[in-house]
C-alpha cells in the first residue's frame, strides 16, 4: 500500500510516500516561508520519484497538530482535496507523534516540544523503550516549569527532548531537570513528511482511514482571534447584565 504524507504544521513542509516501513521518496524545505506555494510541486515530484502515479497512492497521512495554525489549515486542505479527487481515505497524525517515533527503542522518556510561543511549549509524552512508541500523557500546551513538574511523576528516569522548542527553551529545561534532561541532535529537530506517512501507513492499515470532510486539527489551544472573540463575548454579555 502506497501512502502519501504531508507534514505542514511548523516552518519544515516535508512530504513522502511510504510503502509499510519504506521510505520511497521524501523532499523537506525549511526555508520559513509559506507552505502553500510549495506542498503540490513537492508532492507531484515524491509520486514520480517513487515510480509511482495518483493512481497508485491508496492514502493519504497529514500532519493535524499541534502546530502553526495555519500551516495546519494549508496541510489539511491539500490532504483532503486531493484525498476527494483521487477517492482515497486520510489518516491524520500527531506533529508530536511523528517527532517522536523515529526515536523507538530508546530507553529515556521521549518529549517532543513545539515552540507554541507565549512562553509554552506544545508537548506529550512518550515511553518508546519497547516496540513501538507509546503516549503516556498529551498532547498539552505547559510552560517549561510546568512541564517540569509533569515529568516529575516518573521519578528519575531520564527525557530526551526534541524539536523546535529546545531552540528556545534548552537552558531553561536543563535547568529545570539537570541531569535527567539530554536532547537528541538537532537534525531531528525537524518533523519529516517520512514519519507522517510511516504512522498513517500503520493507522490506514487497521482501517482507521476516513472520508476526507470527517477530518479535523487538534490546534490543542485557541487561536488568538479565537481568544479575542471569547473575551468580547464576555464583555459584551457583562455589559448586557449590568
Amino acid at each position: 500500500m502506497y501512502v502519501l504524507g504531508v507534514e505542514s504544521a511548523t516552518p519544515v513542509a516535508g512530504v513522502a510516500v511510504v510503502n509499510k516501513d519504506r521510505v520511497l521518496a521524501e523532499r523537506m524545505i525549511n526555508n520559513r516561508k509559506t507552505h502553500s506555494g510549495h506542498l503540490l510541486p513537492m508532492i507531484k515530484a515524491v509520486i514520480e520519484e517513487a515510480g509511482i502515479g495518483p493512481a497508485d497512492v491508496e492514502g493519504i497521512a497529514v500532519s493535524s497538530g499541534p502546530g502553526s495554525f495555519t500551516g495546519l489549515r494549508i496541510g489539511m486542505s491539500t490532504a483532503k482535496t486531493l484525498a476527494q479527487i483521487w477517492g482515497v481515505p486520510v489518516v491524520g497524525v500527531s506533529t508530536l507523534d511523528a517527532l517522536a517515533y523515529p526515536l523507538t527503542g530508546l530507553v529515556n522518556l521521549v518529549c517532543p516540544v513545539l515552540n507554541a510561543r507565549k512562553n509554552e511549549v506544545y508537548t506529550s509524552v512518550y515511553d518508546g523503550s519497547g516496540t513501538k512508541m507509546n503516549n503516556l500523557t498529551g498532547p498539552v500546551a505547559l510552560k517549561p516549569e510546568d512541564l517540569a513538574s509533569l515529568l516529575s511523576q516518573w521519578g528519575d528516569r531520564s527525557v530526551t527532548f526534541l524539536g523546535d522548542g529546545v531552540t528556545e527553551y534548552r537552558d531553561r529545561l536543563s535547568d529545570l531537570l539537570g541531569e535527567r534532561a539530554s536532547f537528541a541532535p538537532g537534525m531531528m529537530f525537524l518533523p519529516r513528511g517520512a514519519s507522517v506517512a510511516g504512522i498513517g501507513w500503520i493507522k490506514l492499515d487497521r482501517g482507521e482511514g476516513v472520508d476526507p470532510l470527517s477530518l479535523l486539527p487538534d490546534y490543542v489551544r485557541l487561536s488568538e482571534a479565537e481568544v479575542k472573540w471569547q473575551q468580547r463575548q464576555q464583555t459584551m454579555n457583562g455589559g448586557c447584565q449590568g
